[in-house]
């Protein structure tokens, strides 16, 4: 038995339908609705192949038909059509995440709510993670008598920088030397690199500077360790609560668990892929609190290189061709302000 173009047209008319009711879906519905240009008994055995081919199931006796997940995978890889953006929605998203926010942290927070608000599902959202970072640049400015700046340039253009006192006064010429020996023996390594030998070198030659030499040391670590401090960010969690797949208590109960855990949700971020968008349907996900959700992901990157993911987790029931649009227009424009922030 064949997937022919009858079967995929009908296919197709239930799964859009099932997504916008939540009802099970009989042939008559489909007459009706559809312009098909067959009978509702045509459209009936039409289902009964379909289901018998595993793309529909029967939820109880005498009901319609829902979609399987098979029937969903089907859909989104073969059936559906992508959906335009409206261009007041892309003028919205782009004035918020645009204009509003000037920090990465504060960014990934907006990016949270706004895919939460736009979707009516539940946003996961990771800041960066800078894994393979390495020191492209150090240097140590002036700010008041004993007051100054580090400033920290990472290979993939990301600049960190933080103020620390000292209980005395350094000149500029000072500083530019210090700056001069870490760039020598620093620059283009990750702190997984940093050898003994190395950090045995630089504080011989700074030994004029020893006073606070451990200090420097420590902030620049603290910089380059950010990548393991990486967190998630969950928009719109009462959302879950609202969807009628989850009015069973235990259920939701379990998936609820599952959000808590900031582990478990860097893993689940980072399952997809690093190219494009990753759609995973049911029983596709890992964990089991997730078997009757779907994941919708992609990556954003700085510079050409990934340094995070976001998410819209929701019923299979999903509204995919509306999402996956939301996803791919927030990627480019995300990746366009962190061009931004971060002064490329």
């Amino acid at each position: 038995m064949k997937m022919n173009e009858r079967k995929q047209r009908i296919l197709e008319a239930l799964i859009l339908d099932y997504i916008a009711t939540g009802d099970p879906v009989g042939s008559r519905t489909i007459a009706k609705k559809y312009d098909l240009g067959v009978s509702s008994a045509t459209i009936r055995n039409e289902m009964a192949d379909l289901e018998e081919l595993g793309f529909l199931k029967q939820p109880y006796t005498s009901a319609g038909r829902i979609p399987s997940q098979l029937g969903y995978r089907y859909y989104v890889d073969c059936l559906m059509e992508k959906q335009p953006l409206p261009s007041s929605l892309k003028n919205y998203i782009r004035a918020t995440l645009l204009e509003r926010v000037s920090e990465t942290e504060t960014l990934i927070q907006v990016i949270s709510q706004l895919l939460s608000q736009l979707t009516n599902y539940t946003a996961l959202v990771s800041t960066p993670m800078f894994t393979k970072n390495r020191l492209e640049h150090i240097q140590l400015l002036p700010l008041g008598s004993n007051k100054f700046v580090l400033v920290v340039i990472l290979d993939q253009g990301h600049v960190e920088h933080c103020t620390f006192e000292l209980p005395f006064s350094l000149g500029e010429t000072e500083l530019r030397h210090v700056s001069f020996v870490l760039n020598k023996y620093l620059r283009g390594l990750s702190l997984g690199e940093w050898q003994d030998g190395v950090l045995h070198v630089i504080k011989h030659e700074l030994a004029r500077h020893e006073h606070f030499y451990q200090q420097l040391m420590k902030l620049i670590e603290k910089i380059l360790a950010w990548e393991y401090n990486s967190k998630v960010y969950l928009g719109g969690t009462v959302n879950i609560l609202e969807q009628p797949e989850f009015s069973d208590v235990k259920k939701v109960k379990s998936l609820l668990a599952l959000l808590e855990e900031e582990k478990i949700l860097q893993e689940v971020l980072a399952s997809g892929s690093d190219v494009g968008i990753t759609v995973k349907i049911g029983k596709e996900n890992y964990y089991e609190a997730m078997e009757h959700c779907s994941l919708i992901t992609a990556t954003y990157k700085l510079k050409g290189k990934v340094i995070g993911t976001f998410g819209v987790l929701g019923p299979t029931r999903m509204e995919y061709a509306k999402v996956i649009s939301i996803v791919e227009f927030l990627t480019m424009v995300l990746t366009e302000k962190l061009c931004k922030v971060e002064g490329e």
